[in-house]
């Protein structure tokens, strides 16, 4: 890979990781708003979703994590 190509490629690296820092925020609000949840609502459908948000999220949270991952070692 040229130098051109691999300095494209590190600046959407910054790019994804400062998207990924703003959605960690957004993740761990979801997550706390899911953990305050009353237990009077566990096992409704609110509660459900909720849950379900929390761990799609987190799912692709990682992803993220592994999309630099990836593209640093395209560029090694």
């Amino acid at each position: 890979m040229n130098n051109v190509r691999r300095k494209r490629l590190f600046k959407i690296v910054d790019e994804i990781s400062k998207l990924k820092d703003e959605f960690e925020s957004i993740y761990d609000e979801e997550q706390d708003a899911f953990e305050n949840i009353p237990e009077n609502l566990e096992g409704s459908e609110k509660y459900e979703a909720a849950e379900n948000a929390v761990d799609l999220l987190d799912e692709a949270f990682e992803m993220l994590g592994e999309i630099i991952e990836v593209i640093n070692n395209a560029c090694e």
